[in-house]
C-alpha cells in the first residue's frame, strides 16, 4: 500500500509497529583484560583537541605549584594578668590552663579541719625525710603537730562528728599521726621558722635545711595560688577571667578571656581587646627580650593525603574503608560540609605549608608567594580579610575582636601553651544551680559535699547526718523526759504553718537591687532556718553551705556577703563542681592543681517552699 502523507500516519497512528532494538556487544578474543584496562590512547592530540574543544584549558586549577615562599611574622606573649590582680611576667613553666585555674585548697572550715588526707599526706612526707636522722624524732613531731579527737559534744566539731567516716578516721589518727599541714604552715607564716624549733636533740642545721625540702615538695606537689597575683576565679560569675598580651611592632597585643569554664583552653576563648590598653606591670620584671620576629620561609608545597581519598588515576579506586556517603551533617555542622567538601571535590587541591612555632606565639601570615609547574608567581594573601563583623568574611583558627564595631580583622594564628589531655579527678564538690519560679528564687543543692576526710559525699545524705547530729545534741540537752513533755498535744485535725523547711543542702539565693541601677538584680546568698523538734525559737541557727563554691566570703574574719550576677543562672540552670587536675608538661613536670568548672544544668525545678497554709496533724 502506498503511503502519501507519512507524517499524518505517524501523528495519526494510522498503522500499528512493533519495534525492535538490537544490542551491539563486544566478543572478546582473549580471557585476559589487562590490555583493555589500559585505557590506551591511539591518538593524543585528539584528546588535546577535545579538551580544547570543551574548555577544559580554562580551568583555574590548571597549574601545580612547585615551589613556594611565605612572610612570617611572629611574637610571644610576655605578660599575664588573673583577673583584676597583679600583672605578672609571663612564664612557661606549666600549663596555661594551670596558670589560669588553679585555686586554693581548703584545710580548715567554720573552726574545724578538713582535707584530712592531705594533711596526713604532708605528715608522712615529714617523718619519711627525717628517717635517717640520727635521733629518732618521730614521736617529738607527732606531739608537737598533733590530730585532736574531736569532742562529740561540740557542735563547732559537728562535720567531722556527724559522719561516721569521717569520725572514725579522726579517731584513728588521734594521737599517732603528724598534721603535716599545721607544720607547713607554722614554717610559711613566718621566715625566722625553722623545722628545728622547739625540738630537743635536734642536732645540727641539717634538719633545718630538710625543712626548706619539705616546703618545696608540697608547693611542687599542688600548684597553690597567690591571692594578689594568681587567682583568676570569679566568684560572681563562677568563671575564670584573664588578660595576655605580647608586643607587635611598637605597640601591644592585649587578650581577654572574660568567661572561660569549658575545662580545655584554647584560642577561641580569647578575644583581642584593642581598647584595653597594655598590661603595666607594677613590680619590675625581667620580660624576655627580642620576642619579635619576620622571616621568609622557602618550601616545596606537598600534597595532603589522606585514606579514603579520590585517586586522580583512571580506574583507580579509593580506599573502601573510607565512606564519605555515611557522614551524616546536621545543617548547622558547617565543619562536617566543609570537611565533606574538601574530602571529595578538591581532594587533590590542597598543599602541606609545614611552619613550626614555640608554645605561646602569635603568628601572622603576611603572604604566600606561588610559583606554580608553568613558570606564573602567584601572591595570596590570607583570607577574611575586612572588618571584623562583616557578615561576608569568613576565615578559619582567628581572634574576634572585642569592642566596638567596624574594627578591622584580625587574621594572626595564637598557639597557645597548653596540654591537649588533663586527667581530671572525680568532682569534690558539686553544685546544681537552678530556677524555682513558685518560691521565686534561685537554689543551689549541694549535690557533693567534701567531708573533713577529704572525700566526697552526696549533698543530700550529709544533710540528713548533720541534722540528725544537732537534732541529738538538742534532745541531750533538753533531756528524754523534758523533751516529751514540750512535745506538743495537738487536738484539731489541722493546724496553721507559718512556713515549712527543705534539706539543708538546699541553700537559697534572693533576688536584690544592684547598687548601680534600680533596675536591676543581682542573686544574693541567703540563708534557711535550721528547724530542730522541742527547740527555742530564740536559739534557731541558719543554715551555711558546706562546699567551697558557695562559701565565698564566709571564712574571712568579717564575713561578707556573696552576689551572683543573675544572668549566669538561665532558665536551664547551671552545674559547677571543683575536681582535682592533673597534667604532663612538655619538659615531663608533672603539674596537679585544684579547679573549677561549669556546665548546663538540667532545667528548672521547685523546692516545696510554701508558706502560711494548714497541713493536717498527724497522730501518733
Amino acid at each position: 500500500m502506498a503511503i502519501d502523507n507519512f507524517k499524518q500516519v505517524f501523528d495519526e497512528k494510522l498503522l500499528s509497529a512493533i519495534t525492535m532494538w538490537n544490542r551491539l556487544e563486544a566478543r572478546p578474543r582473549a580471557d585476559d583484560f589487562d590490555r583493555v584496562l589500559n585505557a590506551e590512547v591511539r591518538d593524543p592530540l585528539w584528546m588535546l583537541t577535545k579538551q580544547w574543544q570543551m574548555g577544559e584549558f580554562k580551568g583555574e586549577d590548571a597549574g601545580s605549584p612547585a615551589f613556594a615562599k611565605v612572610q612570617l611574622a611572629t611574637t610571644r606573649i610576655t605578660k599575664y594578668q588573673a583577673a583584676n590582680n597583679a600583672v605578672q611576667t609571663y612564664d612557661d613553666e606549666v600549663p596555661l590552663e594551670a596558670k589560669v585555674e588553679q585555686k586554693k585548697l581548703q584545710f580548715e572550715q567554720a573552726g574545724s579541719k578538713t582535707s584530712l588526707d592531705i594533711r596526713l599526706l604532708m605528715g608522712r612526707q615529714w617523718l619519711k625525710l627525717i628517717k635517717m636522722h640520727p635521733n629518732d624524732l618521730r614521736k617529738e613531731y607527732i606531739e608537737r603537730y598533733p590530730f585532736e579527737l574531736p569532742d562529740p559534744e561540740d557542735k563547732s566539731q559537728a562535720t567531722t562528728v556527724a559522719h561516721p567516716e569521717a569520725w572514725q578516721l579522726s579517731m584513728a589518727i588521734a594521737g599517732r599521726s603528724m598534721d603535716g599541714y599545721t607544720f607547713y604552715k607554722y614554717l610559711k607564716e613566718n621566715p625566722a621558722h625553722k623545722a628545728s624549733d622547739t625540738i630537743v636533740n635536734s642536732g645540727n642545721q641539717d634538719l633545718d635545711e630538710l625543712g626548706e625540702k619539705f616546703v618545696k615538695w608540697y608547693e611542687t606537689l599542688f600548684l597553690q595560688p597567690e591571692e594578689e597575683k594568681n587567682n583568676a576565679w570569679d566568684p560572681s560569675r563562677m568563671e575564670y577571667a584573664f588578660e595576655v598580651s605580647a608586643p607587635e611592632g611598637n605597640a601591644k597585643k592585649t587578650m581577654v578571656a572574660d568567661e572561660y569554664y569549658h575545662g580545655h583552653l584554647d584560642w577561641y576563648n580569647l578575644d583581642v581587646a584593642p581598647n584595653n590598653g597594655e598590661l603595666e606591670m607594677n613590680e619590675t620584671g625581667n620580660l624576655p627580650q627580642n620576642v619579635q620576629s619576620r622571616e621568609t620561609r622557602s618550601f616545596f608545597p606537598v600534597p595532603v593525603y589522606f585514606d579514603g581519598m579520590p585517586d586522580t588515576r583512571w580506574w583507580k579506586f579509593e580506599d573502601g574503608r573510607v565512606n564519605f556517603g555515611d557522614i551524616k551533617p546536621d545543617t548547622t555542622d558547617v565543619n562536617k560540609l566543609l570537611f565533606m567538601e574538601f574530602g571529595l571535590v578538591y581532594a587533590n587541591d590542597w598543599f602541606i605549608v609545614p611552619l613550626t612555632l614555640p608554645a605561646g606565639s602569635i603568628a601572622d601570615i603576611r603572604g604566600l608567594s606561588v610559583t606554580n609547574v608553568f613558570g606564573e608567581k602567584l601572591w595570596i594573601e590570607a583570607a577574611g580579610k575586612g572588618l571584623d563583623d562583616d557578615w561576608k568574611r569568613w576565615n578559619m583558627f582567628a581572634l574576634s575582636r572585642k569592642g566596638e564595631q567596624r574594627q578591622p580583622a584580625d587574621n594572626s594564628l595564637l598557639v597557645l601553651p597548653t596540654v591537649e589531655k588533663i586527667q581530671q579527678g572525680k568532682p569534690l564538690e558539686e553544685v546544681y544551680f537552678l530556677r524555682d519560679e513558685v518560691a521565686n528564687m534561685v537554689w543551689a543543692i549541694e549535690k557533693k559535699v567534701p567531708l573533713s576526710t577529704g572525700s566526697p559525699k552526696p549533698g543530700g545524705e550529709a544533710a540528713d547526718e548533720l541534722h540528725g547530729f544537732y537534732q541529738k545534741i538538742l534532745d541531750r540537752s533538753l533531756g528524754n523526759a523534758n523533751a516529751e513533755e514540750n512535745k506538743p498535744n495537738y487536738q484539731a485535725k489541722i493546724r496553721y504553718e507559718i512556713m515549712n523547711s527543705v534539706p539543708e543542702n538546699w541553700i537559697p539565693f534572693i533576688p536584690v537591687q544592684t547598687s548601680v541601677s534600680d533596675t536591676e538584680i543581682q542573686l544574693q546568698r541567703a540563708s534557711m532556718p535550721r528547724i530542730l523538734e522541742n527547740d527555742n525559737p530564740e536559739n534557731i541557727e541558719k543554715v551555711k553551705p558546706r562546699t567551697q563554691i558557695l562559701r565565698d566570703g564566709l571564712d574571712l574574719l568579717q564575713i561578707k556577703p556573696y552576689f551572683i550576677h543573675e544572668e549566669e543562672v538561665p532558665r536551664a540552670g547551671i552545674r559547677v563542681f571543683q575536681n582535682f587536675q592533673r597534667a604532663r608538661w612538655y619538659n615531663g613536670k608533672v603539674v596537679n592543681w585544684f579547679g573549677a568548672g561549669k556546665q548546663t544544668g538540667r532545667g528548672q525545678g521547685h523546692s516545696g517552699l510554701a508558706f502560711d497554709r494548714t497541713v493536717d496533724v498527724k497522730k501518733d
